[in-house]
């Protein structure tokens, strides 16, 4: 029996078992409700939320974006990134878990991000729901087609297949068990996705090590890449002569400003949907208290596999890529060299698990703003349970088609589509998330502005600011997310105060326990 062919059977048997958790859980529970379909009706467990949760946001971007970084400029970028985002997982589990959780449903039981700025801020026109959709459509369709690149550059690098191809076929393959199944066999489906990937990182970095020789062995091979090993800057690769990688005699080193903008990555947790819903979807505020254990340690081993993989990965095939890009196939390298096809076809479906634990996640939030948070929310607000259904699903097909022509067109680097959509939706919503469950003071019209200005300000600062000097040359999330704040806290003081209503309401969920 042929390699690939072995290989095949195993990405064959990952999706077959996909599409069959997606076909029992749509026949076991119904999803005729809105609530049902999206938020699972809140009976999330510990496991769940926390694997469903950190599965999800990772995507396909740890198993191939991060370790690509890694391999291609050194350690530098790639620990200061993970630094960050532990940082913020941690702080966003300890910090907003429970009082979103509490306050999404003492908030006359709000299912989606959107509707939760909406009730919370009592907003009769849906103006801040209809926002917060729109923003969610427009990121969150990036961030699909980014998923569906990782299928695309999977089965291309593995067989050679048309990445068009690929890309269509993955697709059609998260739309399936996603629209049959809802949030439940979403969330169901990740928490495997999410033990899969963990799993495959860790033996691919593990084999990676002892292929290597061990700490000794490692470093020996990275000591003739200057810079390469520097926590404080990143190495400079100017081409390949003969196969042989060449680099610049020193690399960039980092100021202050580099490191505090990479590491602003964390930001983003504070406005990620896929994350915060599952904190919504749990069953009781006590089942976060384990959630928070299992999501921090996974996240750690993850990110700590990922990056070592990274730099493993160069030291054993020192000029294997030449572009940054390329180099984010590193992991399908290892893993085809250490194992079995049979296996290694396991083992690399936890590339698909990345991006199909995050892509189904996504389509269901798109589905969800447009259906219950716009349709149901503006247009009509006595709309049957059928009929936001059938527009819910109806509008991920959508979804599809548009990721499916972002992966195709678009720029093909993983790393790159998902900083931009990351910063956008972080400072779009993190800070208003952060105000709405903190601070009471805050009003309507500082909602309002405060989303609208994080938004804006990521496309500015990226298209446009960013290139006027070089000290401006900094993460757009950083920049737009403290701009954000100072706008919400200047608004609010400069406003109304908010009713009477609204502050029991959030003294109550405070102290609330569910």
């Amino acid at each position: 029996m042929g390699t690939n062919f072995q290989m095949m059977i195993g990405f064959g048997l990952y999706m077959a078992t996909m599409i069959a958790m997606g076909l029992w859980y749509s026949l076991r529970y119904k999803n005729n409700s809105p609530e049902e379909y999206f938020l699972a009706k809140r009976r999330f467990g510990p496991w769940l939320t926390a694997l469903s949760a950190q599965a999800s946001d990772m995507s396909g971007w740890l198993l191939m974006g991060l370790p690509g970084v890694a391999y291609y400029f050194g350690l530098g970028e790639a620990f200061w990134t993970i630094l960050g985002l532990f940082i913020g997982t941690w702080v966003n589990w300890v910090l907003v878990s429970k009082r979103l959780r509490t306050y999404s449903q003492i908030a006359d039981n709000a299912i989606t991000l959107p509707e939760f700025f909406s009730k919370r801020f009592h907003d009769s026109k849906r103006v801040l729901l209809t926002i917060a959709a729109i923003i969610s459509l427009l990121f969150f369709s990036i961030y699909v087609g980014a998923q569906f690149i990782v299928v695309g550059k999977l089965f291309n690098n593995l067989f050679g297949f048309s990445m068009v191809l690929m890309i269509v076929i993955g697709a059609i393959v998260v739309l399936t068990y996603t629209l049959i199944g809802g949030f439940l066999a979403v969330g169901v489906t990740d928490l495997v996705q999410g033990m899969l990937m963990v799993t495959s990182l860790t033996l691919v970095m593990i084999f990676g090590f002892v292929h290597a020789g061990g700490f000794s062995g490692i470093a020996e091979n990275l000591k003739g890449f200057p810079d390469f090993m520097n926590f404080f800057g990143v190495a400079n690769q100017t081409g390949l002569v003969n196969g042989v990688p060449q680099f610049a005699a020193t690399g960039t080193v980092f100021s202050f400003i580099t490191i505090i903008s990479i590491m602003a990555w964390g930001l983003g947790y504070f406005g990620m949907p896929q994350v915060l819903v599952r904190f919504m979807a749990v069953n009781k505020t006590s089942s976060l208290k384990k959630s928070i254990y299992i999501a921090v340690i996974w996240v750690f081993i993850a990110q700590i596999a990922a990056v070592s993989i990274g730099l493993i990965g160069r030291a054993i095939f020192p000029g294997e890529f030449a572009t940054a890009s390329e180099a984010e196939s590193i992991f399908i390298l290892l893993s085809r060299n250490f194992f079995p096809p049979l296996l290694a076809g396991i083992v690399i479906s936890g590339i698909l698990a990345a991006s199909m634990s995050s892509s189904d996640s996504y389509m269901l939030i798109v589905s969800s703003s447009l259906a219950n948070d716009i349709y149901k929310g503006i247009f009509k607000k006595n709309a049957k349970d059928k009929t936001v259904m059938w527009i819910a699903r109806t509008t991920m097909l959508m979804v599809t088609i548009f990721g499916v022509l972002v992966a195709t067109f678009g720029n093909d680097s993983i790393f790159r589509v998902v900083s931009y959509a990351w910063a956008g939706l972080g400072a779009s919503f993190g800070p208003l998330v952060l105000f709405s469950l903190f601070w009471k003071r805050t009003t309507f019209p500082a909602a309002v502005a405060g989303m609208l200005t994080g938004g804006g300000m990521v496309l500015l600062w990226k298209n446009v600011i960013s290139s006027l000097h070089p000290m401006l040359n900094v993460y757009e999330l950083l920049p737009a997310f403290i701009i954000s704040c100072l706008v919400i806290c200047i608004v609010s003081l400069k406003t109304k105060k908010p009713s009477e209503a609204i502050e029991k309401e959030f003294e109550t969920a405070r102290t609330a326990e569910i």
